[in-house]
This record gives structure tokens, C-alpha cells and sequence, in this order.
């Protein structure tokens, strides 16, 4: 018997088998795909292009920028708990080599999205041809290659019917809990084109049903003993908890036997700020309460984390001398970090068996009253930093804005942020409400995520309010997606401060005696930049962001005042369009470390008196770093 067959090009094929794709978890279906973002080139304009013209079940949106595209789409599988994502078309060269940040960030923070580049004609005669890298030791080579290190899956498609093959592939990996990040297809701009008989089985509709993998009954009772002989017990919340919607599971635990919860960055939100277990943020841009009692813990249990620099302060975070660790992650890898117990499984599901195996009280009277002393004095330092609106120059203070956000904001939005200084006071200082609240990319830290990504989150959740928090610099890199929220109805609302230079690395500058050397957007002196030390006079460059917003399509209102962007936000939600307000804030006043530490080496030699005062301060920190057994 003959099997069915469909003929189409091979970029109508994506397109078909790219509609046909779901998704189910505990019951709940739904389309992987929700569309495609793409810039059309000679590269892809006649493939991709006229197949998504040719089949629009499958959305095409049009964008500005192909990195910021992939951002988007990172955003929206983020925030869809990595159940849904986007597609990404380029044309080859520059179109193709913009995205490579875009994978990297994706496949950093083990989040789904589907590449799509074009590449160089597989037939060769007529190489080479525009944008073509020529390489003297093989014609198997173009630019595309560059995706192969951040990449979870790459493949090149030289013959029509290799997508067969390829296409189950990239959405095993794509759906995988464990192996998910960027998946890039590079699709050769003849290739694409040409025709091929595909079996008509190839566009049916495939469910790829996402496990919750449980864990060795052994490694859970190992976990379990520990905790039950531990004095000081911690659990860090990351990321896993969220994107396997353990949430639940995780405060059921904590509440039974009390042992506190500290959250990274992508963890963040796993308990609302309230919650008597909550200690907040934890590591190098943690709360006090967090890393004081982090650092007598004697067990602690990591729920999704991959332990960062960041959550362990450069190793230097835990320092009873026999700490042990619990890794539990849904990733073998990670896992088996800091040689611990090593606890391979979905973390909702093994939470929920863990609690079976324990006592409903593991800490004692004592570390109660401790642990509820810490966040009592923890609130009260966020209130003294949220009442703090300017600087003794007058100028609003970044961590008041980030307060009237929180407070002011509507309590159900999501923020979103990703580099510079923000995220790390925002780790400290934001009091999230709901689970999906907290929204930073920081496994990549890249900056100019935060507008696109911002869009992917409200593609994703449409009628929740979404606010950017950004500052110059990243805003500078990739402001244009503003003008795709506009044009597609997504409104933003942008919350910019404008410190007129790299505020975040102007104060580590300064922490390692360099005076913000090259930090600050200011003219040139004698034909030198000038450092960024407070006072003095220097000449600022004239550059007007909330000008610029308003011709990218944005509602701009201006603030001089945390009172003023109160204000502003009570405006915004009567807007329909996406707001930029726009206000200047203190680049020198920042947050305090909180008894945190981040190895950053300092330079051994120096003419620089303040730098080989750094250097001391560093080697004496650099001592207390750990190897964890």
C-alpha cells in the first residue's frame, strides 16, 4: 500500500508540521507554536516567506531586530512555563548572526525556542553568494555554524526530505524538561524552495505529552535523612520550581516542617514575599536575612537551581564547615553539583514525595523565632529603601522607583528586567504577589532583553499588566520593539531610568578603585573619557531618551519624582498603547551588598593606589571561598 504524500517546498513543510504540534502536561493541551517571528531577506523571503504567507494558521509577526525576536520568544516560553514558544526566521548572514545572542540566552536559561535561519545555497555553484562566509578548508561551513555551541539541538538541511528526520528531533529536544534551550535549523535559501513528496502522516497532529520524571526512591530517602539530621535546613527555590509549577508542592513543605525558603533569580516568586518561610533573594544580590542564615545552614536543599556565582556569592555563601547539599533538578547535570545528594526528577513531583518521607517539624523552636526575627528586620530595611525617594542631590532614588512600582503598580502585573543594576536591587527589593510577578532574565544577564522579552510575556498573558523596568544603557542597545508592540496591540508599560551611563558596572568600577572609568555617557577630555567619580564637572552628552520613545510610537510621560511616576502609573492604565515614563535617577546611591560577596578579580599590579587597595580587600574575600564536598 502506497503511503500518503503531500507536496510542498520544504519551508511550506515547517510551516504545515509547525501548526500540527502540542504540548499536554497534567491534562492540559495546547498548541506549541504560537507563531513566527521573522525579518525577510534574499535568504528567506521566497522560502519561509511565502510559505507563512501561504499558510497564516500560522501567525507571522513582523519585527525589528532579529535578536530581539528570539528575546520575545524566550519571554512568552518563560512565562508559559516553557509549554509554548515561538519560531524565528532570518535570512542569511547578519539576519542569521543576530540571533546567536538570542540562543545563547535561551539555551543558558534552558528555555525552548525554534531557529530558523537561512544558509548558504546547498547546490554551491553560484557561491559565493551575498553574505556568504567563504572558507579556504571546506564548503560545509557558513555562519550558521555559530550556533552550534548554544545550541541544545543543530542540524542543516541540505536535501528537502532530511527535514523527515529533523523536525521529530528538534521538538523531542524542544519539549524535553532536561535538554530544552535554543534548537536551530539552518535551511539552505535553494533548499527551501524545492519541492519534495512528504508523508501526509508528517503534518498530522502531534501531542508531545511533557513528563514529570520521578526520582530514585533511594536518592529521595538519602534527601530525606539529611534534612531529618539537619539543625539549620535551607531549601533555594530556582527556577525548576516555577517552570514545573511546584509551587504549591514547595510551600506545603516548608510550612510542614519549617524549614525556610531563599530564591534565586529565576526562582523568585516561588512563595509570595509574606510567607512566613520566605527569606527572599539569595547570594550576591540577596536579602540580609537570606544570606545571614544561609551561611550557618547546614543542609541545604537546591529545587531547580544551578547554582550560579550569583546564589553562592562566588562559593562563599554557606559556611558551616560541614554544610552538606541536596540537588534536586530535573536535569542530571545539575544534579550532581557540589557533590550532593543528587535527587534526578520533576521538582513538583518529588517535592510531593520528599514531604511523605518527613517529620511535620524539622526545625526547632529556636531557629523559628530566628528565622522570623531575619525577615522582620529584612521588611523593615525594604521600607526605610521604599522611603528613600531621592538623594541628597534631589535626584530620585532607583530603589524608591522600583518601590512605587511594587506598591503602587497593580499587584497582578508581571515585571520584567534583565541587566544592569536593576535586577539586583529588584532581587532584593521586590515583594512578589503572585508567582509569575518576577520576571528577570539573568542566567545571560543580556542586556536589551527587557523590552522584547517584556512582549513575549504580555503575547502570553494579554490581559495582565506588564511593566519594564530598564535603564539607559540597556534601553540604548534595543529600544525598537517598541514599535512592534505598537503595531501589534501588545501594550507595555516602561518604566526607563535614565542614569546617563552603565550605572551597574560604574559602581563595580568603583568598588575595584577604577573610578567608573568608561561608565558614564559624558564627552571626551583631552582626548581621554574622564572617570565617574561623584561631583566635578563633566560634560553630558545631549541625549533625550523620552524623545526617542515617543518617535518609536510610545506615550511618553515625563517624571521628575518617585511621586511623579506614582502618577504616571495610575495614567498609564488608562492608556491603550505602550507608556515610556521616563525619569532620572541617582547613579551613585545604590543598595546596599547585604553580607554578600561576588569574585570579581581585581588587578595584582597597579600605578593605581585605590586599586591596590581593592586587591587586598579582594585576596582577603577570595580566602573564604569554598569547595563544597
Amino acid at each position: 500500500m502506497t503511503e500518503p504524500t503531500v507536496r510542498l517546498t520544504m519551508a511550506q513543510a515547517i510551516v504545515r508540521f509547525l501548526c500540527g504540534q502540542y504540548t499536554e502536561r497534567d491534562g492540559r493541551r495546547q498548541p506549541f507554536f504560537a507563531g513566527c517571528f521573522g525579518i525577510f531577506g534574499h535568504g528567506n523571503v521566497s522560502g519561509m516567506g511565502q510559505a507563512l504567507q501561504q499558510f497564516p494558521e500560522l501567525r507571522y509577526y513582523q519585527t525589528r531586530n532579529e535578536q530581539a525576536m528570539v528575546h520575545t520568544a524566550i519571554g512568552f516560553a518563560k512565562h508559559t512555563r516553557r509549554l509554548r514558544t515561538l519560531a524565528c526566521t532570518t535570512s542569511i548572514g547578519p539576519g542569521a548572526t543576530n540571533m546567536v545572542t538570542g540562543a545563547a540566552t535561551a539555551t543558558i536559561n534552558r528555555l525552548p525556542v525554534l531557529l530558523l535561519p537561512g544558509d548558504i545555497f546547498a547546490r554551491r555553484n553560484v557561491a559565493p553568494v551575498l553574505q556568504q562566509l567563504e572558507f579556504e578548508h571546506s564548503q560545509d561551513i557558513s555562519v550558521n555554524d555559530a550556533f552550534r555551541p548554544v545550541s541544545r539541538y543543530w542540524d542543516r538541511i541540505n536535501r528537502p526530505d532530511q527535514l523527515v528526520h529533523s523536525l521529530p528531533e528538534a521538538m523531542r529536544v524542544l519539549t524535553s524538561p532536561a535538554d530544552t534551550g535554543a534548537v536551530t535549523i539552518a535551511i539552505p535559501q535553494d533548499v527551501q524552495t524545492e519541492a519534495y513528496d512528504y508523508p501526509a502522516a508528517l503534518f498530522e497532529e502531534w501531542v508531545w505529552h511533557v513528563p514529570r520524571p520521578r526520582a530514585d526512591l533511594a536518592s529521595l530517602q538519602r534527601a530525606a535523612d539529611l534534612l531529618r539530621q539537619a539543625r539549620r535546613p535551607l531549601i533555594v527555590a530556582g527556577g525548576g520550581v516555577r517552570y514545573s509549577e511546584a509551587e504549591d508542592a514547595l510551600r506545603s513543605l516548608a510550612h510542614r516542617t519549617g524549614v525556610p525558603v531563599a530564591e534565586t533569580m529565576a526562582g523568585k516568586g516561588s512563595l509570595n514575599f509574606d510567607d512566613a518561610r520566605c527569606l527572599g533573594a539569595m547570594g550576591a544580590t540577596g536579602t540580609a536575612a537570606a544570606n545571614v542564615y544561609a551561611r550557618e545552614a547546614d543542609v541545604v536543599m537546591g529545587v531547580g537551581t544551578r547554582w550560579s556565582d550569583f546564589t553562592t556569592a562566588s562559593k562563599t555563601a554557606f559556611q558551616d564547615p560541614g554544610v552538606r547539599f541536596i540537588n534536586l533538578n530535573v536535569s542530571e547535570f545539575d544534579a550532581g553539583k557540589h557533590q550532593g545528594v543528587a535527587v534526578t526528577g520533576d521538582a513538583r513531583a518529588c517535592l510531593e514525595e520528599l514531604e511523605a518521607m518527613l517529620p511535620d517539624k524539622i526545625t526547632d523552636a529556636d531557629t523559628d523565632v530566628r528565622i522570623a526575627s531575619l525577615k522582620d528586620e529584612w521588611e523593615s530595611e525594604v521600607d526605610r529603601i521604599y522611603a528613600l525617594h531621592a538623594s541628597d542631590d534631589g535626584v530620585a532614588a532607583q530603589g524608591a522607583v522600583i518601590g512605587a512600582v511594587n506598591e503602587q503598580g497593580d499587584p497582578e502585573a508581571v515585571m520584567v528586567g534583565a541587566a544592569g543594576s536593576l535586577p539586583g536591587d529588584t532581587h532584593k527589593l521586590w515583594r512578589s504577589r503572585h508567582s509569575r510577578q518576577y520576571h528577570l532574565e539573568y542566567g545571560y544577564s543580556c542586556m536589551g532583553y527587557e523590552i522584547a522579552g517584556a512582549m513575549g510575556v504580555k503575547m502570553a498573558d494579554p490581559n495582565r499588566e506588564v511593566y519594564v523596568l530598564v535603564g539607559d544603557g540597556s534601553y540604548l542597545m534595543m529600544s525598537s520593539e517598541i514599535v512592534t508592540s505598537v503595531q501589534e496591540g501588545y501594550k507595555l508599560t516602561i518604566v526607563l531610568m535614565d542614569n546617563s551611563g552603565f550605572k551597574s558596572i560604574g559602581g563595580l568600577s568603583r568598588s575595584l578603585g577604577q573610578s567608573g572609568f568608561g561608565t558614564r555617557y559624558l564627552f571626551p577630555e583631552n582626548g581621554a573619557l574622564p572617570t565617574d567619580e561623584p561631583g566635578g564637572q563633566k560634560r553630558p552628552l545631549p541625549v533625550d531618551l523620552a524623545a526617542n520613545a515617543a518617535s518609536l510610537g510610545a506615550v511618553v510621560i515625563g517624571c521628575k519624582t518617585v511621586e511623579d511616576v506614582v502618577e504616571a502609573l495610575a495614567r498609564s492604565k488608562e492608556i491603550e498603547r505602550t507608556v515610556v515614563i521616563h525619569i532620572t535617577n541617582d547613579r551613585y546611591l545604590g543598595v546596599d551588598n547585604y553580607e554578600t560577596w561576588w569574585d570579581v578579580p581585581v588587578a595584582e599590579v597597579s600605578e593605581i593606589d585605590t586599586v591596590n587597595a581593592a586587591r587586598e580587600e579582594w585576596e582577603q574575600m577570595r580566602s573564604k571561598e569554598r569547595f563544597y564536598r
